[in-house]
């Protein structure tokens, strides 16, 4: 699978499709949904969508696609191939939400919690499918949230199109089952492949499953967290493992609220204003070396404004 849009710059989200069948076109056809990579703390969260002609549902369960946890790696990657080469009748299309994308949206001042994120990604999703002209008639989707408000939503937004919103469908329905291994090749690969910006020197790859509740990836988050800026942007840093981390062992930063005086706040707290800091003169100064996060950028330290 080649994501070299995304490895281009993974700070960003991105969309990756096969080409469309042209029998996709003419013919009624079916859609199935699913995600890979919701639950860790590291890397990118997959939508998936795979779809083929209703008349070629058959020819799909032959390839014998099955849910993609139930799955080696080296069986996904087969798999995926398969239906790579099945492009006659069977497409695929992806949403790759970056680290960046889940947290920052999690965090923005307007809350977008992360099933609002999952349902938008993947009625984009759909939506591209009917745009390239795909003749959609039935979807099946692995719900997120409650089934049924899930299921009518989906019906209210493509009217026309039969939708089945169902827990484990990528167990159930073998167009469900497609989209998985999609969804799951996708992130293994960008997991795998991931071009850190920040300079962490010899960095130790070794971060276990991804999963919040994997020591090696507890250990690994404790061992690149920078005191003063946080995590490489492979974390999703609005996880609340990585919060509970950045609150023991980061620098204290105190938000001076609107009725309180920065320097009364900044006194209360025993540390210094922000503005303390510019009428400081030379000989306060102290000599240390500079954090790579200025010097990258040729930031010098000022003392008068």
């Amino acid at each position: 699978m080649d994501l070299s849009e995304f490895e281009a710059d993974n700070t960003v989200s991105c969309r990756l499709s096969s080409a469309i069948p042209d029998v996709c076109r003419t013919e009624d056809c079916c859609l199935g949904i699913d995600e890979a990579g919701r639950g860790p703390v590291l890397g990118p969260m997959v939508y998936g969508i795979c779809f083929c002609p209703i008349s070629k549902k058959d020819d799909l369960k032959g390839l014998k696609v099955a849910d993609s946890k139930t799955l080696s790696e080296a069986e996904r990657e087969n798999l995926f191939h398969k239906l790579d080469e099945a492009k006659s009748f069977v497409g695929w299309a992806l949403q790759v939400l970056s680290p960046n994308t889940i947290s920052t949206s999690m965090l923005q001042r307007a809350k977008y919690n992360l099933n609002a994120l999952s349902h938008d990604a993947a009625i984009s999703l759909v939506q591209y499918a009917l745009d390239c002209g795909v003749q959609l008639k039935e979807l099946f989707v692995d719900t997120v949230g409650p089934a049924e408000k899930y299921q009518e939503k989906l019906s209210q937004r493509f009217p026309g199109v039969v939708v089945t919103v169902r827990p484990k469908a990528d167990s159930l329905f073998p167009i469900v089952s497609a989209a998985s291994i999609c969804a799951k090749v996708a992130r293994d690969h960008a997991v795998k492949s991931w071009k850190f910006l920040e300079d962490l020197g010899d960095m130790d790859a070794d971060y276990g499953s991804g999963y919040p509740n994997d020591p090696k990836t507890k250990s690994w988050l404790l061992k690149y967290l920078d005191p003063v800026f946080g995590y490489p942007q492979f974390v999703r840093f609005s996880w609340s493992t990585a919060q509970t981390l950045l609150d023991s062992k980061a620098v204290p930063v105190h938000w001076d609220d609107d009725e309180e005086d920065g320097e009364k706040a900044a006194a209360r707290k025993n540390c210094a204003s922000m503005l303390s800091y510019f009428g400081r003169g030379k000989s306060q100064s102290t000599a240390r070396e500079t954090h790579r996060f200025f010097s990258e950028r040729r930031l010098k330290t000022l003392d008068t404004l």
